[in-house]
């Protein structure tokens, strides 16, 4: 699965919301920064050629959809972060969110009992 870049991954995000769209439904969602919209269909056709989506023509149109799971590329794009910024440690990147208030003490608790109950 390679690497997206920040405005790919805004262009996923629609698209694995809409399950289905054409480059003109992608650009009704987008609400800052709209690209022209070549370029936008031109991060579409990426995409396509990265594996992330696939079409169905209707014509000369094309609707776009997302192949690639939501959750399976959250999941790659966290151990890729955690490995990256917290030297593949949970527990850093917990400490991290805790010292910056990004997390309180009763979602700790919270995160606890979750993995206590799935033992």
């Amino acid at each position: 699965m390679q690497r997206l870049t920040n405005k790919e991954e805004e262009i996923m995000h629609i698209l694995w919301n809409l399950e289905k769209a054409f480059v003109k439904d992608v650009m009704a969602e987008i609400t800052d920064d709209k690209p022209h919209y070549n370029t936008l269909s031109t991060i579409v056709r990426n995409l396509e050629e990265k594996g992330y989506v696939a079409h169905n023509s209707f014509g000369n149109t094309h609707q776009y959809y997302p192949i690639i799971r939501k959750e399976d590329y959250r999941k790659r794009f966290m151990k890729t972060a955690i490995d990256t910024y917290f030297n593949s440690s949970y527990k850093s990147m917990v400490s991290f969110f805790a010292k910056e208030e990004k997390i309180s003490a009763a979602e700790l608790r919270e995160i606890l009992d979750m993995i206590e109950n799935k033992k």
